[in-house]
């Protein structure tokens, strides 16, 4: 496989139904579309910055989800839903600025990394920390706000204690227990993965022990999830408990959720609020994964909008943040 694409779509194996289609672009470059960089070993890491017209307007970095998902949010498994560039376009009519970013070793990042599967969760933590300085030194800002969206989530949550210059955190449909209890509830919703459950659970004991797993004999949707080029980052990030990283933050925190998300619950944007209980909490009812409106409890028509890049940002979504960043100044 190409270093540009990793294979991490433990999420997306079960909800990718497209055919391969790589992200679209929308005319974001008439608000201010400018391309940033931020140096690390190997790279550069490469965004896209979408600043307003406004001298000093919050600037926030975007932190894409799990697998090969684009500074867009899209991903050649099928997702086209644009979700972060139009979270970007909206922001930028709110006055705020963003910075949305490949993952070391994908699509504009590719740089030298040579493998992007080799990876931890201190990667791209440690990644965040160095967009933040370049974003700093770029617009002058004199803090960024982490947004992290699904997987992105954690990511912040585990960067944020090494960065004073965040000005705080916002978690967009992220999960609020470790990623071997949400891989567990994701297999269990399907009645077809019976059958999965015991290597699965196998597998994920393994890996939360800190030891690989061979994956020969297992079925393929299993293979696809603890793949063996998979199994470093999957056991440096299995076993970490969100819950456990957003309580000593003291920092403002915004736990943003859709009440139609098929991969993150509602349960999971509460366990997070209980851990810390000064964070705002905004539950949008119709709004899905990818922040597209969902009408139904219909799975079919959810995972639909995943693969419809012309569906507009779910209402609220850019409002609750745009709201939580006015209160927060």
């Amino acid at each position: 496989m190409s270093g540009c694409l990793s294979i991490r779509n433990f999420v997306l194996a079960f909800f990718a139904t497209a055919t391969v289609m790589m992200a679209g672009m929308t005319d974001s470059a008439a608000m201010g579309e400018t391309e940033i960089e931020a140096d690390i070993p190997n790279g550069p890491l490469r965004g896209t910055m979408l600043q307003p017209e406004k001298p000093d307007a919050p600037v926030v970095l975007i932190i894409p989800g799990s697998g090969p998902t684009d500074r867009n949010g899209n991903s050649p498994l099928g997702i086209r839903a644009q979700a972060y560039h139009l979270l970007a376009d909206a922001l930028a009519a709110r006055g705020i600025a963003s910075v949305r970013i490949d993952k070391r070793g994908m699509f504009g990042s590719a740089g030298k990394f040579g493998d992007a599967n080799a990876v931890t969760l201190e990667d791209y933590a440690s990644d965040v920390k160095s967009w933040v300085g370049a974003i700093r030194q770029r617009s002058g800002a004199g803090c960024v706000w982490l947004l992290g969206h699904s997987e992105g989530g954690l990511v912040a949550l585990a960067a944020i204690g090494r960065i004073p210059d965040a000005c705080g955190l916002i978690l967009v449909s992220t999960a609020g227990r470790p990623l071997g209890d949400v891989l567990m509830q994701q297999l269990r919703a399907s009645p077809a993965n019976a059958p999965l459950l015991s290597a699965a659970k196998k597998a994920i004991g393994a890996l939360e022990g800190g030891r690989r797993v061979d994956v020969s004999d297992m079925a393929a949707p299993l293979q696809r999830i603890f793949a063996s080029q998979v199994q470093g980052f999957l056991i440096s990030e299995i076993s970490v408990d969100p819950a456990a990283l957003i309580r000593p933050i003291r920092r403002p925190v915004l736990i943003l959720q859709g009440g139609e998300d098929i991969q993150v619950s509602v349960d999971d944007a509460k366990r997070l609020s209980k851990a810390q209980p000064t964070a705002t909490l905004v539950i949008l009812p119709h709004v899905n994964h990818v922040l597209k409106s969902v009408a139904s409890d219909d799975h079919a028509a959810n995972v639909a909008t995943y693969g419809d890049p012309e569906l507009p940002l779910a209402p609220g979504v850019a409002e609750a943040i745009a709201e939580f960043l006015r209160v927060n100044r």
